[in-house]
This record gives structure tokens, sequence and C-alpha cells, in this order.
């Protein structure tokens, strides 16, 4: 069965946040970069509901990994000098 692959803007729609593409890298440029050591979910950020839904969909492996992957490396991205 073939994996679906959401966008950036669907994800941040789950997580209650606005989704057009300025606001999505306003948010990364905003947060980023974690700390190595802090998981995606435990950034201080989040709201505990959305903690709670990224947790969620990473343990159930569900549709949602490969996004929440590609915000996990966006987030902790350190920015090029």
């Amino acid at each position: 069965m073939e994996q679906t692959v959401h966008p950036f803007s669907e994800l941040f729609d789950q997580l209650g946040l606005p989704s057009d593409e300025a606001s999505i890298r306003a948010f990364i440029a905003q947060h980023a970069p974690l700390p190595d050591d802090v998981r995606l979910e435990e950034a201080d950020f989040w709201t505990p509901a959305q903690a709670q839904l990224l947790r969620e969909e990473r343990l159930d492996d569900a549709d949602w990994i490969v996004v929440i992957d590609q915000l996990n490396v966006a987030l902790h991205r350190h920015p090029e000098p």
C-alpha cells in the first residue's frame, strides 16, 4: 500500500497554525534551531495538544510521519553562515 505524503501546509492545519508558505517559513525561522537533545514534540513552543498530536503520529508511524520528520529536520537545522 502506498503511503500518503502530506505537505507542510496540511500538518500546520492539523496543528492549528497558519498554513500559508510565508507563515510556515516564519514559524521555522522563529523556532529553529532546536537543541540537538530536544525532540520535536518536546519543544516548549507547542501547546499540550500539539505536542500530543506530534507524539501520537510519530508513535503510530502514521501517514503523517514523513512530513513530521521533515519538520523535525527543518527545526533542528542550524542556519548556514
